[in-house]
């Protein structure tokens, strides 16, 4: 049987399961050590027994550019960027959010990551300015 390969799939697989998801439906990936858990939009979950560093590979490997909304926080998450809903750094906490799935993720994340990812969002905005 042919499952066609385009840009918009991540494909991972490991000895018993094989899930084949659209990368925009990645909410986000967390890590337990060698263990990874996808939580797609709709509250999915997915484990893998690979850790967190191989499934950036695996994202870069099979959607290239459009990898690139993936970032990796610190040593234990990786969000899908479109779904930033708000950066709250003294209570260490990022919320995700999808407009099509109610509800929400919150998820914490060091400050100093928070820092960082705030700063990016606010670097980008500022050279999509026109004066």
């Amino acid at each position: 049987e042919y499952i066609k390969m385009d840009h918009n799939y991540v494909i991972l697989s490991n000895s018993n399961v094989l899930v084949r998801v659209t990368a925009s439906d990645i909410m986000y990936i967390s890590s337990d050590g060698s263990y990874s858990t996808m939580v797609l939009i709709d509250g999915r979950k997915h484990m893998f027994s690979f850790n967190l560093s191989s499934f950036e590979k695996q994202l870069e490997t099979q959607l290239g550019l459009e990898s690139k909304t993936f970032i990796r926080l610190g040593k234990s998450l990786i969000i899908n960027s479109i779904y930033i809903y708000s950066i709250n750094i003294p209570a260490q906490e990022l919320i995700l959010s999808c407009s099509s799935n109610p509800g929400e993720f919150v998820l914490n994340a060091s400050r100093d990551a928070l820092k960082s990812l705030k700063l990016m969002i606010e670097t980008i905005l500022k050279t999509r300015r026109l004066l």
